[in-house]
């Protein structure tokens, strides 16, 4: 499946820094970084329970959000990128 996830992570803290540094690797090991807190991820419905499992014990819910997006079948097919160009996502699974 093709996945668009978002993070916005509270950094007026240095313990929010720390989760943001966190988040930010984790999602660099399952996707490719489009913005600074955007990702496009391809990977199956156990990849993306094991990434939602561990965004979950990194943030704190009070303060901070993890939003995943569902593409269509093919979703990345259908973009358009004005400005600087990131390679298409791969969709061979990411080992970790």
């Amino acid at each position: 499946m093709d996945l668009i996830l978002a993070y916005d992570v509270d950094t007026t803290s240095p313990d929010g820094q720390r989760r943001l540094r966190r988040i930010a690797r984790l999602c660099e090991g399952h996707g490719i970084r489009v913005q600074k807190s955007v990702f496009e991820i391809v990977t199956d419905e156990a990849g993306l329970l094991k990434l939602l499992d561990r965004g979950g014990r990194i943030i704190d819910r009070k303060l901070d959000n993890i939003r995943v997006y569902r593409l269509q079948a093919r979703g990345f097919d259908a973009v358009t990128t004005l400005g600087t160009a990131l390679p298409t996502p791969h969709r061979d699974p990411y080992i970790l």
